[in-house]
């Protein structure tokens, strides 16, 4: 057993491959976090007998003791400790019991740096809100990662609670950037769903081809590369809620076995021959107006109404200027929280761009801003120079003609979102509100 590393979270990874714990634990001390590790089931319940650990990432098939015990272990004696699952032996039923048992990952191996990171965020932002909420009883100021003090985002706040009491079908619509997924989160974490699986899908990020079997599974054999059987992301979900994000961007045919699953509650893997139930609810997001869709006959109008039982649309940042400091504020604080520094203070005229600025990213846009302040700013007050030039042009232009064009400028600004997510090509293009192919052509 390892600990290194320095940060505000805690991680057990337990894993039989020295190789994976190594892999997992430079990725995550690399992010700021304690890592500890452990071999195998017995090392690992020595380890949460010892000391606090906020996740325990856990292969599932190893020597002695199987990955599923010590889930049913964290879930069953631990409540302040989530739970992530990693394998590289995947079957149809692995997912579902993993996260029938406490786990709210279920990674397959071999998986990107990235998908882990993501993981990692994921259960921590659960934690932490559950925290926040244990504090602060039912705040509706802070919901599940959503925050605000607006009256637009307190009537997305009544709106969910009175979601969270019924399971029809919701349709929550916005700008990238807005906070689709976390709505859905809070919806299903407030629901009597609770206790089970949360299965987030970006339709637009799955190739046409494949969104089928990674939806609804497949057998093994089903297809060229299908060399086990695998379950869908449905199966995944059963009796928890699935959130379908950018389903506007489904073909067709895809629309066609949608539609089938809302009305039968029945799926069928990918070369099987019968169909199963599932008991899941489903939340869909769109960042397009999907009613002006179904007119162009883009989208299908029967789906559209199964889908928006209950729509919810989330207000665009520049619609809730009263919660641009609070969030600017908060940002500041977690950031430099998790860099174990002092949090900035950041001037009156910082604080005046950010309520006339625009912010077509949204409330991803401000947060990687903040990030990126805390990270680069070496004093102890964020003033307007350290803005990026563009966002600071756009709110107030100098007095003397600028010494460089509008394009240099926006070349300048394109480049810092860039870094603010490390190269992230698709989240920079989110943040900057156009797409990847406006965002290559804007990069050569």
């Amino acid at each position: 057993m390892t600990q290194a590393g320095k940060g505000s979270h805690t991680i057990l990874v337990v894993d039989d491959s020295e190789a994976t714990l190594e892999v997992i634990r430079r990725n995550i001390e690399a992010q700021g976090y304690v890592a500890l590790t452990a071999p195998g089931v017995p090392e690992a319940l020595e380890v949460l007998r010892a000391t606090p650990v906020d996740l325990v990432i856990t292969d599932v098939k190893m020597p002695r003791v199987s990955g599923l015990d010590l889930v049913r272990h964290v879930r069953e004696n631990l409540k302040d400790t989530e739970v992530a699952v990693i394998t590289g032996h995947p079957d149809v039923n692995g997912a579902v019991t993993a996260m029938k048992n406490g786990a709210t990952d279920y990674l397959t191996k071999p998986f990107t740096d990235e998908e882990l990171l993501l993981a990692v965020r994921r259960a921590l932002d659960r934690l932490d809100m559950r925290r926040v909420r244990g504090r602060e009883g039912r705040s509706l100021t802070a919901r599940h990662g959503l925050l605000g003090e607006s009256e637009a985002m307190q009537r997305v706040f009544a709106q969910i609670e009175r979601a969270s009491r019924v399971g029809a079908t919701v349709l929550v619509s916005g700008e990238s950037g807005t906070g689709k997924e976390l709505v859905a989160r809070a919806i299903h974490y407030e629901s009597e769903r609770a206790s089970a699986p949360f299965v987030p899908v970006n339709c637009g990020a799955i190739p046409h081809d494949l969104l089928e079997s990674e939806l609804f599974g497949h057998m093994k054999g089903a297809f060229t590369g299908a060399g086990e059987s695998r379950a869908g992301f449905f199966l995944s979900a059963d009796g928890g809620t699935i959130f379908l994000d950018e389903v506007a961007e489904t073909s067709p045919p895809m629309q066609v076995k949608l539609l089938r699953v809302l009305q039968d509650s029945e799926v069928r893997m990918v070369g099987s021959s019968r169909s199963r139930k599932v008991d899941v609810r489903v939340i869909a997001a769109t960042n397009g107006d999907l009613a002006q869709l179904v007119q162009k006959g883009s989208f299908r109008e029967d789906l559209y109404f199964r889908i928006n039982v209950i729509p919810i649309r989330l207000p665009p940042l520049r619609e809730r200027s009263d919660d641009i400091v609070p969030l600017t504020r908060h940002f500041a604080s977690r950031y430099a929280r998790d860099m174990d520094r002092p949090v900035p203070e950041l001037s009156n005229r910082v604080l005046d761009i950010f309520r006339g600025y625009a912010w077509p990213g949204n409330v991803r846009e401000l947060e990687n801003v903040i990030q990126r302040l805390v990270v680069m700013t070496d004093t102890d007050t964020i003033d307007a120079p350290d803005l990026p030039t563009l966002m600071r042009f756009a709110v107030a232009p100098p007095r003397v003609p600028p010494s460089r064009t509008l394009a240099e400028m926006e070349a300048e600004y394109i480049r810092s979102v860039l870094d603010s997510v490390a190269g992230n090509k698709t989240r920079a293009a989110e943040v900057l509100g156009i797409d990847r192919k406006t965002l290559r052509e804007k990069l050569k």
